[in-house]
């Protein structure tokens, strides 16, 4: 499927898939592909696929619609153009091709068997290219038309920088010489890279519908990557060779060219093309030839560029995947970490209820099964947050009456925040109107707040946790308020990170990333204030309705 990869900006690694149908992107929630920056419009850009082109169009956006660094309003997109759109940097991605029978269709066999080519020409990435005409491309009427090596170079650049797919940067290399060479067939062969081997991995037939399997000879091969230089071939070798059978094709002398994709720290790959020869050719000119010197020289040069795009990309891919590693290993360590907590509770209490049973003490049993009961809440609490944060979702929006969800918030915190002496006041509105939200993810949003507030007056002895439900024209602002020990300024960037807290082996990490999630999957935002020694204040803002903008935040996150 056709996809942008996000290489740069927020949510960096990420792949997003095109659908046939249209996708808005943008900053409001019911977008498609949700952009939470502010750089971002409301309705920035749509993408949809036709016919397998993906095209990408700009809604008016504020900041443009960038692709390859100029403002498009409509564009057909090509493979590895870069669009920007508010922070994010992102790179288009068609759909992979269907698999090939490449290593069906190639042979390479050893000389001295069916295959009598030999060495013509010789050149390496240091050899100068002469003339300004060198490559012909044939017309329908057969008709050449030249192109200067300067132009072909620049084609090149630009098609090797713009992919992140080996497999789509082979495709493009083997166009790219079709167009400019009139070569029948080429191959792409790709050393393994843990046996060094060399396996065919894209190869292309100018008829399409052609059968022909490709026959490579080794030692050609052997000799090109010993001398890292590439070599122009022909299997002719007097005029006598019209008589013999020896020919890989009866129908004509085969010349082939052969040079190694050199990157910066060694050889990746041969490009290898070839052409057939006539006899009625050979009759009527004997001394025609359809590769030359310049030929070898230029396809060097591209074997060079192209093993250049192949260790950028395998190298970006590496990136990707060891920052994915990275990622796992951190979860990991941090829940287990975070787990090993839940059950040593968990363990805890099991003991006190066995040996109140043992002894028949109520008291000890009840006092085990209190423990039991908060340590089943943290394993619900750290599995809902888990699921929460793992994927996208859409609000399933229905009406409700936000202060109910409030209450229940209120009255299930009640108890922990009265064994910790944290006052907690809610001073419910009278009237209030009702909202399109899921009001079981505002609940949990909600309850991360009040819950780590609480948290952050634990430690008080006038530790007091307030929550207010006011209204805007825009929207509905639900606050909760603590006068904890406040965050430091050098740390408010961070709260909303994954797994950073600041309450030690109590803390997942979890809590405000879910909240920030839910409250932006919904349209609106969350917002912190914090002074140290005087408390912070937590806003939670919600559009009225569900095709409203998100609030602009006023602090963090960005």
């Amino acid at each position: 499927m056709a996809s942008l990869l996000v290489v740069r900006g927020p949510g960096i690694g990420t792949q997003i898939a095109i659908r046939e149908t249209s996708q808005k992107i943008g900053r409001d929630a019911a977008c498609d592909i949700h952009f939470d920056d502010s750089e971002t419009s409301r309705l920035h850009a749509e993408i949809y696929l036709v016919e397998g082109h993906a095209i990408l169009k700009d809604l008016r956006s504020s900041n443009g619609t960038i692709v390859n660094g100029s403002k498009i309003q409509e564009r057909v997109l090509e493979p590895g153009d870069r669009i920007q759109i508010g922070k994010r940097l992102l790179v288009y991605r068609p759909a992979p091709k269907k698999p090939n029978t490449t290593e069906n269709n190639v042979d390479i066999i050893q000389n001295g068997g069916t295959d009598a080519s030999h060495i013509i020409g010789r050149a390496d990435f240091e050899d100068p290219i002469e003339g300004t005409a060198i490559f012909q491309a044939p017309s329908e009427k057969k008709e050449a038309r030249s192109r200067s090596q300067w132009e072909i170079m620049y084609r090149t650049s630009v098609a090797v920088s713009r992919t992140l797919d080996i497999d789509q940067l082979l495709h493009q290399i083997l166009d790219l010489i079709f167009q400019w060479v009139e070569c029948d067939h080429g191959c792409i062969m790709l050393a393994d890279v843990d046996t060094g081997q060399l396996r065919p991995s894209y190869r292309r037939n100018r008829k399409r519908k052609s059968s022909h399997r490709m026959t490579i000879s080794k030692t050609i091969l052997d000799y090109v990557l010993k001398n890292e230089e590439g070599v122009l071939t022909s299997d002719a070798k007097d005029d006598q060779r019209w008589q013999s059978s020896a020919s890989i094709e009866s129908s004509g002398i085969r010349e082939a060219i052969c040079v190694p994709m050199r990157g910066r720290y060694g050889m990746v790959g041969v490009i290898y093309i070839d052409t057939i020869i006539s006899q009625g050719q050979r009759a009527q000119s004997p001394d025609a030839r359809v590769f030359n010197e310049e030929h070898l020289k230029m396809l060097v040069t591209i074997g060079h560029q192209a093993a250049l795009a192949i260790e950028d990309t395998t190298y970006y891919q590496s990136m990707l995947q060891a920052e994915k590693l990275a990622a796992i290993g951190q979860t990991i360590a941090t829940l287990s970490h975070h787990v090993k907590n839940i059950l040593q509770g968990l363990r805890g209490g099991g003991f006190m209820v066995s040996e109140g049973l043992k002894r028949k003490d109520l008291e000890s049993i009840q006092a085990g099964w209190g423990i039991c009961e908060r340590t089943h809440e943290r394993i619900e609490s750290l599995v809902l947050d888990m699921l929460t944060i793992s994927k996208d979702r859409k609000p399933e929006r229905r009406e409700i009456d936000v202060r109910d969800v409030l209450s229940d918030v209120i009255d299930l915190c009640r108890v922990r925040a009265n064994e910790t002496n944290v006052e907690l006041d809610w001073d419910r509105p009278e009237n209030f109107p009702t909202l399109m939200l899921d009001g079981e993810a505002i609940h949990r949003a909600v309850m991360n707040l009040v819950g780590n507030a609480i948290d952050a007056c634990s430690e008080k002895t006038d530790g007091r946790v307030s929550v207010h439900l006011k209204q805007t024209s825009d929207a509905a602002i639900i606050e909760v308020i603590d006068n904890g020990s406040g965050i430091p300024a050098n740390e408010l960037y961070r709260i909303f990170s994954l797994f950073e807290s600041t309450k030690g082996n109590r803390g997942t990490g979890l809590g405000l990333p879910v909240s920030l999630k839910i409250a932006r999957e919904h349209g609106g935002n969350l917002n912190v204030h914090s002074a140290l020694g005087t408390g912070t204040t937590f806003t939670l803002d919600l559009p009225w309705r569900s095709n409203s903008p998100p609030v602009t935040p006023n602090t963090l996150p960005g």
